[in-house]
């Protein structure tokens, strides 16, 4: 018995040590980078892109937001498009990007697979299988979840409940089936949360309530083994299809303290990333506790603010922190003008809305104040999150048309870009090429600006 605690000890400090590494080994590879980058600054006056990867749904920060520049403004299906991947099928999973790779979650037919694309020519490395069962729910398929890497592995979630590992290379390092383990998945339009990554583990939700009486939970499960390292039921009041979220979570640092934040439920919530431990809980996302409030656009953290979408209305901005049930004093601000599918994305200074509709509202980040609103772009259904670069808010909508427009205190359109297809998905950046998935095709926009 001793023997084999002292072997699991060793066993995990060689894999903390390894981790270290790679993120040592990677650090020293960005500082490379951006010293060639300072010394071709000082030497042209020609804008150059930093490289950045997009490892997750939202970005390299998990809110939208790219610090790369000099992206592509303009185009079409023939124009600033370096090349084109056909699709079996459409997704709501957004593509994520890593050095070398592009890694999608892919519904083909009753299949559901994870490809490796080579992001210079567009053509598949590799494609694994990963679940059976796909299905349709109106908009959604069991692909919806995205991807998520650390630039050494990809770990991928499907609707159908199978979570998985690879490496770079496409080896399949260990599976897991969360509904054999925990029961079936009750949510009345299929199960689409994305997994969160934060040191080496892997956050899930499973909120749901509108097909099940089995309590809501969180899960930690460690990326390198697979293993749970714990469960977290969420108790709800929320009623019929109103415990149902199809949201990610969110990282929140509270005085130095990694909190896991999730929406749905009627409330928004923090847990401790160690134990799962419910720290704090806000009510108001639900205030007439209707049956339909289920939550598709998940919650924006940036510093010590949460910005919990819900149905539309009402959008809560609140100052997280404290233990237990948070009075309503803890709401900085609100508003009734919220989106239903798309997240919102901020800067930390504006607070960019875009919902269903293609309205657009933005607020001062900090207190609320109304800069501008009702602002139409492009008429249409949105259902993809708009993102935040360069000095730009880029959209896109069902017909795969992406407005780009100035972000700032005062809207302007600077171009309007049919790819004309159907398009649930959210756009990804990476070393100065936007990727677009649509139906037909994944699309990458602009030559790409710098090498690794």
């Amino acid at each position: 018995m001793h023997f084999y605690f002292i072997w699991r000890i060793a066993t995990q400090t060689c894999l903390v040590l390894r981790t270290e590494f790679y993120y040592l080994v990677d650090a020293v590879q960005r500082l490379r980078v951006g010293c060639v980058v300072g010394l071709v600054l000082l030497l042209t006056p020609e804008v150059v892109t930093l490289a950045e990867n997009w490892p997750s749904w939202r970005g390299p920060r998990g809110n939208g937001v790219s610090t790369e520049v000099g992206l592509p403004v303009s185009w079409d299906k023939e124009k600033n498009v370096a090349w084109k991947l056909e699709m079996p099928e459409w997704s709501g999973s957004t593509p994520i990007v890593w050095g070398e790779q592009v890694f999608l979650s892919i519904a083909n037919g009753d299949t559901l697979e994870l490809w490796s694309v080579d992001r210079n020519t567009g053509q598949p490395f590799w494609k694994r299988f990963l679940s059976a069962g796909n299905r349709r729910q109106r908009k959604q398929n069991m692909s919806s979840p995205s991807p998520v890497t650390d630039g050494q592995r990809v770990w991928v979630m499907t609707g159908t409940g199978i979570l998985k590992a690879f490496d770079y290379a496409g080896n399949e390092i260990w599976m897991r089936d969360v509904p054999k383990d925990y029961g079936s998945f009750g949510l009345n339009w299929g199960y689409a949360s994305s997994p969160l990554l934060h040191d080496g583990a892997l956050y899930l939700q499973v909120l749901h309530g509108m097909k099940t009486d089995e309590a809501s939970y969180l899960l930690r499960i460690d990326a390198d083994s697979g293993v749970t390292e714990w469960r977290q039921e969420r108790p709800t009041e929320a009623i019929r299809e109103s415990p149902d979220s199809y949201t990610t979570p969110a990282l929140l640092w509270d005085s130095g303290r990694a909190v896991i934040v999730t929406t749905g439920g009627d409330v928004v919530t923090g847990h401790d990333v160690e134990s799962g431990v419910e720290l704090w809980r806000v009510e108001g996302l639900n205030p007439e506790r209707r049956g339909a409030y289920r939550l598709v656009a998940s919650p924006v953290v940036h510093g010590d603010m949460v910005y919990a979408p819900t149905r539309v209305r009402p959008l809560l901005a609140l100052r997280a922190g404290g233990r237990g049930d948070v009075p309503d004093s803890r709401v900085v601000w609100q508003t009734e003008n919220g989106p239903d599918v798309p997240t919102p994305v901020t800067d930390g200074e504006y607070f960019y809305i875009v919902n269903d509709q293609g309205i657009v509202y933005v607020h001062d980040a900090r207190n609320g104040e109304l800069v501008y609103g009702q602002q139409r772009i492009q008429p249409g259904t949105y259902s993809s999150s708009p993102v935040l670069a360069d000095g730009r808010l880029y959209v896109t909508n069902e017909d795969g048309l992406t407005t780009v427009f100035t972000a700032g205190p005062q809207f302007e359109e600077l171009s309007r870009n049919p790819l004309d297809d159907y398009c649930l998905s959210s756009p990804a950046i990476s070393d100065g090429q936007i990727f677009i998935r649509t139906t037909k095709y994944l699309w990458a926009i602009g030559e790409r600006r710098i090498t690794r």
